[in-house]
């Protein structure tokens, strides 16, 4: 570095206040396996995240991605924290930048030192293993003092960009502990916002592009089962759609080629809301019996107070009922909600269905569910949704006994 490389970051004050925005974050390490973890911690704490694997990269990111935080992983058999530095010098960067390695590490202690003499704005650094509170305490100045504002977003701007994906939630047996499938949920990467939920941009039942976003989740669902049976963690899947969608001519027909004829794969279930499937039993019946056929099943989803509608009937086209998570958080403490999950699990019995409770976020919750007679409990105790690459790394582990 030189005198000249100095002078440049003079020419842009760095100036941090707290922001209103989504925050970017660079993550800049040689091993795949640490930028995919380093940027999923960034991103359950709200970053928009990026990756580079050498200094040669760097320069392009800093131009394209504009990143508010460079996280610099330093190892002796890794990057070469120098030249990233020069380039962050020269670009006049004035984001922070956060070293990242070990904790008796004499190069992390220089990069920040050498960053410090040249103006960077460096953060303390990061020495591993680290938790993520650490983490999110080191970058709090970069996190929103209040939420990012909804980004205006159509699902079939989404569908065309190819910013949808699925995240996976497991759902566990309630008396084993032990992964029993997971439901598959849909997520929109924006380039600017991050992670969307759902309520953004999922359309409203008669918009034209419900049905491709129907059949972007049967799609994807069937290419994720594919890439969980490569490593090694096949799962039954739930995917959820309309009734609407499988009214559509020839929708259930296309539904049952595209699931996966391999002998590994255990069957997908559908779940359906369950105002909707209320309102089309006789139609459901009717694809019930066809899908069956192909190893595909229907789910009643967040069924509540509205259990009633399903009495007195000599049978129903659900294999399973799900609890509305309303009715199931909290149950432990609450006559009404225990009431209410127990009608359903009584329902269930009557019709030779299983049970499943969502929404379980503490061990009370569990407790309850178990006391209730759930057969699978689904909630934040366990695990929130998460992308399908980090579900599988925890898929693994078919035991979550440590996780609650």
């Amino acid at each position: 570095m030189n005198d000249g490389m100095i002078e440049l970051v003079g020419r842009r004050p760095v100036t941090f206040g707290r922001r209103k925005v989504t925050p970017r974050a660079c993550v800049a390490d040689s091993k795949r396996h640490l930028r995919a973890f380093l940027s999923e911690v960034l991103e359950d704490l709200g970053f928009v995240t990026c990756e580079c694997a050498s200094a040669d990269e760097l320069q392009t990111v800093l131009a394209t991605e504009l990143p508010d935080l460079i996280l610099l992983g330093v190892a002796a058999d890794g990057i070469e924290p120098g030249r990233f530095l020069e380039i962050l010098v020269r670009e006049a960067f004035a984001g922070r930048v956060l070293a990242v390695g070990a904790r008796e590490s004499i190069i992390v202690k220089a990069v920040r030192q050498v960053g410090e003499e040249y103006g960077l704005a460096m953060l303390p650094p990061l020495t591993t293993p680290f938790a993520a509170e650490t983490l999110r305490e080191r970058v709090a100045m970069l996190l929103p003092e209040e939420p990012a504002p909804s980004p205006a977003v159509h699902v079939g701007e989404a569908l065309h960009a190819g910013w949808l994906e699925l995240w996976y939630q497991p759902k566990i047996d309630a008396r084993t502990l032990v992964r029993s499938g997971a439901e598959a949920l849909v997520r929109m990467r924006h380039p600017t916002w991050g992670v969307v939920p759902p309520a953004y941009f999922i359309p409203e039942p008669h918009d034209p592009h419900f049905r491709g976003l129907s059949e972007f989740v049967i799609d994807r669902a069937v290419q994720d089962w594919h890439y969980l049976l490569e490593q090694q963690s096949p799962v039954d899947l739930s995917i959820n759609l309309p009734a609407s969608y499988l009214r559509e001519p020839h929708a259930v027909r296309d539904l049952c080629r595209r699931v996966p004829t391999h002998p590994a794969f255990g069957g997908l279930t559908v779940e359906i809301d369950s105002e909707e499937a209320i309102r089309e039993l006789d139609l459901l019946t009717e694809v019930a019996r066809e899908v069956g056929l192909h190893n595909i099943a229907l789910s009643i989803d967040n069924l509540g107070t509205n259990w009633p509608s399903l009495m007195g009937l000599d049978r129903i086209p659900f294999v399973k009922l799900k609890a509305d998570r309303q009715f199931v958080t909290g149950s432990g403490g609450d006559r009404l909600k225990r009431t209410v999950c127990r009608h359903i699990v009584e329902l269930a019995q009557g019709f030779g269905a299983r049970t499943v409770a969502q929404g379980v976020e503490s061990r009370a919750d569990l407790v309850a569910a178990n006391e209730l007679g759930f057969d699978l409990v689904q909630g934040f105790l366990f695990g929130k949704p998460m992308p399908l690459k980090k579900f599988a790394r925890s898929a693994l582990t078919r035991t979550v006994m440590g996780e609650a």
